[in-house]
């Protein structure tokens, strides 16, 4: 079961040539057992909002259609994800990836991330290749 990343996320649905050939087959093998954190829609909606990401349809829009198109089931950000990323080691500042890391301890899922810090955090699986 794979936790996509949010880069990982929007390019699985607009530019699949920026995946890994290997993670794209990784994706397709785990068809229906994809995952995405909700706080990837924040960010996502923050990067458009500061335009540093161009979507074709409003983010709302695309984050609806790409969950529905490959299947992907939306894991919200509980009390237990939350404390469990604040608690993590400080290896990586950035609350989108701690809270996507807790997630992925929580429910035993692996990242697919090109974001080589996150597989410092202990038992954390990632694939990037």
């Amino acid at each position: 079961m794979l936790l996509l990343d949010t880069h990982a996320f929007v390019w699985l649905a607009s530019d699949q040539d920026q995946l890994p050939r290997r993670s794209r087959e990784l994706i397709k093998k785990h068809a229906g057992e994809l995952h995405v954190s909700a706080i990837s829609a924040l960010e996502i909606a923050i990067l458009v909002k500061r335009s540093k990401l161009k979507l074709p349809v409003a983010a709302d829009v695309f984050i609806e259609k790409t969950l529905a198109q490959h299947g992907i089931e939306e894991i919200p950000v509980t009390r237990d994800i939350a404390c469990l990323s604040a608690a993590l080691p400080d290896i990586h500042n950035d609350p989108f990836d701690r809270i996507m890391i807790a997630t992925a301890k929580l429910r035993k899922l692996t990242i697919v991330s090109k974001d080589r810090n996150i597989s410092r955090y202990p038992n954390t699986t990632v694939i990037w290749e």
